[in-house]
């Protein structure tokens, strides 16, 4: 298979949670909020803001595709967006090993469209000879809409026979509600994989993995100022705001069912250069736009819209703010300019020799010259 280096191509393209019953959220609808749910939501069907409302169902390996369609049906009769499924959610086995046509993406497929909801939906992909780690995102008319394969698989995938494939690159997809990117488990280790999907636009990061991770998604949800929500088979759910403020952790001894509704017209911005246009906006449109937070060591504001009909963001930039994205983005590509050349990590020990470190290490100490100390 023809690859390309990860990073080789820097143009770029774009193909708070509470637990609570599967009863609760049908009781909420899809434009409402039960009681406990995080997140914006608007009264009689009116939408404040750009609200886009996540189940997560989180479970070890194990459970049948009937088993896991239940699950489904019950969250899609509730009303929700997207339905996020866990890593490899059949497992990765010689019977798991299957294509876009297999009984798992077929049954989903078909719930996507009666419920007329997005699927997350993690599969052991056959493509040809291939074996791939893949996310596949299934529409509101159950047709495949997007594919994502693990960039960084794990050490054990290598292990199954055949081995998995490693992923070409990242991908974010345009659904109705907004701009939706994927990453894996073992992804959350390499910031680049986050970076690409901040520069694909991503608004919101859905993430299905093993384990639970835990800071390592806060720190991404820090850095790139996207939603980030998880969906693992260790049966717990984490959601991190674009302030990368934990929202929610939820965790269950089987299936794990967490719901949230998440404002993706809620925009973050730097203090610098922009308090004097914000000031503006909010005296000329105070009801129409309020600042929701001020994070005054960051020196972050939050905006969000305040009635139905209204973009903030929309609003915000029409006033010239910049948001804090885009900010630093346009400050590394104006240095970088001044510098000549695009400042990067270079690795400083490519071969480390970690036997000989330790023999360093245990060198017999010298003794102390007299008077020294430290």
């Amino acid at each position: 298979m023809q690859r390309r280096t990860f990073l080789k191509n820097s143009v770029v393209g774009v193909s708070g949670i509470a637990g609570m019953s599967y009863a609760g959220l049908a009781a909420a609808g899809a434009n409402g909020m039960s009681q406990g749910e995080t997140g914006q939501g608007g009264r009689s069907g009116e939408k404040v803001g750009r609200p886009v409302r996540i189940t997560s169902i989180s479970f070890p390996n194990g459970l049948s595709v009937n088993e896991i369609a239940e699950q489904v049906d019950k969250a899609g009769s509730a009303g929700v967006d997207v339905i996020a499924l866990p890593e490899l959610c059949r497992g990765q086995d010689e019977k798991s090993w299957e294509d876009l046509h297999g009984p798992i993406v077929t049954t989903m497929a078909a719930l996507a469209k009666k419920y007329s909801t997005y699927v997350v939906c993690p599969i052991d992909r056959r493509s040809k000879s291939l074996r791939l780690n893949t996310v596949v995102l299934l529409d509101r008319n159950g047709k495949v809409a997007c594919i994502y394969d693990k960039v960084f698989p794990y050490w054990a995938e290598y292990d199954v026979h055949p081995p998995a494939d490693v992923g070409e690159d990242v991908q974010v997809y345009r659904a109705d509600f907004g701009l939706l990117g994927f990453a894996t488990c073992f992804d959350v280790n390499f910031p680049e994989v986050w970076k690409r999907l901040a520069d694909k636009g991503a608004e919101l990061v859905i993430w299905p993995s093993a384990y639970s991770a835990g800071t390592s998604l806060q720190a991404h949800a820090i850095n790139h100022h996207f939603y980030v929500v998880s969906v693992t088979q260790t049966s717990d759910c984490l959601a991190y705001d674009i302030t990368g403020e934990k929202l929610s952790y939820q965790k269950s001894e089987k299936v794990n069912v967490a719901t949230a509704t998440f404002d993706l017209d809620r925009g973050i911005y730097h203090q610098n250069f922009n308090i004097a246009k914000r000031d503006k906006l909010l005296k000329e449109h105070p009801e129409d736009v309020e600042q929701e937070k001020w994070m005054e060591l960051e020196q972050w504001f939050v905006l969000k819209a305040k009635r139905p009909g209204v973009s903030a963001r929309a609003l915000a930039k029409q006033y010239g703010l910049e948001e804090l994205r885009h900010y630093l983005d346009r400050s590394r590509r104006s240095i970088d300019g001044r510098r000549g050349w695009r400042y990067e990590a270079k690795v400083l020990f490519p071969d480390l020799d970690l036997a000989g470190l330790k023999a360093l290490t245990d060198r017999p100490k010298m003794a102390k010259p007299s008077g020294t100390s430290g």
